[in-house]
């Protein structure tokens, strides 16, 4: 059986284990008929540890049939040859678009989540989706857009003036009631972009920290500072006792991602609720016009040439870099090497998350990447260890304070039919830096509460039966 990582095994997820065993020794046929069933798939659970070929009855949105017996449904979508899995669940999703959520949808995911940046407003982000997308959706309340309208900035992102300004105490406390007022509404946590926002002191950070650790609920933070960074930021959480996920450990750590990921480690072992993840590309991506290029000025001709302009795909030099910070837009930042991705990816702290929206690679085929690259061309990660950190990792992170994700991220009976169907021999990721919405290859059949929304490859087109993924707070 798969064994998660050290920071799961809390008494109630101790407790939830051993359920799980008694649910799945009595899994039996039923002689009910189903809306769809899998069959003669190779179902692989890293929660419980099935890896079996076997048949799956889905009624109403759930799973209700997990059986070795033939079973009859309306639909039957035959899987033979090919891995039945959880729907994948992406913690850190950019681009919450009709055209991001056919890209993540091909790629296998069926949750996909705003959670480092978030919105300043979840109550208008949420009414804006409703009627159903692609897939599930939700967002955390993010530090960066309520920071700015407590400072009365009307550029609601790292481009803005505010962000590289200090909050007076009144604005510190509207932005506390802002964070406040968002969780109400069901923001998934607290997002924090830190490395844009230089003007935020760690002293206010902290005081964001303690809003998440008194309502119980995770803060997401993209942290400044490469490894003295990463330092105050778990003092600050671990200071106001709030669950901390850090983003990105692979751009986060880059050339010292053995020891910032050891300083992770050591925080848990320490006692600290604290984890990350990792995408499985060399090349990061950000807005041109963001604080982390405030000192582009003294910069050297070489790291100007790192730096791709995603509209055209050249890459820049000191003139084309000041033209497009004045008009704005986003950059592909290029510099770390294989190694340091795979040591990322393959850490055994690291959950898989995308970071992506359109116009980079991992928009498209963060998870098809990890199947066939990591998985089946270089053997660096077993398939369900892969898997768990797509599935069950990222769900177990959530589920304290967000009720909906107890039934996904994991096949057992009463679970969400949010299902991936995939090919492990020809299941990879087909997009590139110049043609970054490429959809990946493999992915044959996702099922998100139930419906097929991706059917033998294709978009299932008119079907949109993603829900509202929210929190709840103590």
């Amino acid at each position: 059986m798969y064994q998660p990582p050290f920071w799961i095994y809390s008494r109630r997820h101790l407790l939830f284990w051993s359920v799980s065993i008694v649910l799945f020794a009595g899994i039996s046929a039923c002689g009910a008929d189903y809306d769809t069933v899998i069959q003669g798939g190779r179902v692989m659970d890293p929660e419980s540890g099935l890896d079996s070929v076997v048949n799956i009855g889905i009624l109403e949105g759930q799973v209700r049939a997990i059986s070795g017996d033939n079973l009859d449904g309306s639909r039957v979508i035959d899987a033979t040859g090919l891995i039945v899995a959880p729907g994948f669940v992406d913690l850190h999703r950019h681009g919450q678009s009709e055209r991001a959520y056919r890209l993540q949808v091909q790629d296998g995911v069926t949750t996909g989540l705003e959670l480092e940046i978030g919105t300043p407003n979840a109550a208008t982000w949420y009414a804006a989706r409703e009627g159903g997308q692609l897939v599930n959706y939700g967002v955390s309340i993010g530090h960066i857009g309520v920071r700015a309208r407590a400072m009365g900035d009307s550029v609601l992102g790292s481009g803005g003036i505010t962000a590289r300004q200090q909050s007076s105490p009144d604005q510190i406390s509207e932005t506390e009631q802002l964070i406040r007022e968002g969780l109400a509404q069901g923001a998934i946590g607290v997002g924090f972009g830190t490395a844009y926002t230089p003007g935020a002191t760690m002293d206010e950070i902290e005081r964001m920290f303690s809003i998440a650790a008194d309502l119980g609920v995770t803060a997401f933070v993209h942290m400044r500072g490469g490894l003295e960074g990463l330092d105050s930021t778990l003092t600050a959480a671990n200071n106001a006792a709030a669950s901390l996920h850090i983003v990105h450990a692979n751009s986060s750590g880059g050339g010292n991602i053995l020891e910032f990921l050891e300083m992770i480690q050591m925080a848990q072992d320490e006692g600290q609720d604290v984890t990350t993840e990792a995408y499985p590309y060399g090349a990061s991506q950000t807005g041109i016009q963001s604080a982390l290029f405030d000192d582009w000025e003294s910069w050297d001709d070489e790291r100007f040439e790192r730096h791709q302009w995603v509209r055209t795909g050249e890459r820049l030099n000191r003139e084309t870099f000041s033209k497009y910070r004045e008009d704005g837009g986003s950059v592909i930042i290029h510099g770390r090497t294989e190694e340091m991705t795979l040591a990322a990816v393959t850490s055994p702290l690291t959950i898989v998350a995308s970071d992506g929206g359109t116009g980079h690679p991992r928009g498209a085929g963060t998870f098809a990447r990890i199947l066939g690259r990591y998985v089946r061309e270089q053997g660096a990660l077993e398939l369900m260890d892969a898997l768990a950190r797509m599935t069950i990792l990222p769900t177990l992170r959530l589920e304290e304070f967000v009720p909906a994700m107890k039934t996904k991220g994991r096949i057992r009976i009463g679970s969400d039919a949010d299902i991936t169907i995939f090919d492990p021999e020809t299941v990879i990721d087909r997009a590139t830096y110049l043609e970054g919405s490429l959809t990946s290859d493999g992915i044959e059949y996702v099922l998100v509460n139930g419906i097929p929304v991706v059917y033998e490859g294709e978009i299932a087109e008119g079907v949109r039966p993603g829900k509202a993924v929210k929190a709840e707070m103590n």
